[in-house]
């Protein structure tokens, strides 16, 4: 999902475009998720995830950050954001088991 979010709005006040954006990256990661992994025992789905003011300023981040960050856009002025979230499938890691003999 590569996409610019409207935080000003006619219908909405911008707390509650901020929740729905937050909602509709719930929604879509759970969607995500849902979908069949090459290999599910060894594998689980992670998130390339951008967020900022446009696409030109925005920063790699993690996906609990761009909640985070969400909160302050209202306070900061902003009249959008931009929010990429690219699912991808990554290998677990290994876990090493302690040789006690």
């Amino acid at each position: 999902m590569k996409k610019t979010f409207k935080i000003e709005q006619d219908k909405l006040k911008p707390d509650r475009a901020v929740d729905a954006i937050k909602n509709e990256l719930r929604k879509y990661v759970k969607r995500e998720k849902k979908k069949d992994l090459p290999n599910k025992k060894t594998m689980y789905w992670d998130f390339d995830c951008k967020f900022g003011k446009s696409e030109e300023f925005a920063k790699v981040c993690d996906f609990d950050y761009i909640f985070t960050e969400l909160s302050g856009v209202v306070n900061a002025g902003w009249s959008e954001c931009y929010i990429e979230v690219i699912a991808k499938a990554v290998d677990k890691p290994v876990k090493e088991e302690d040789e006690e003999a």
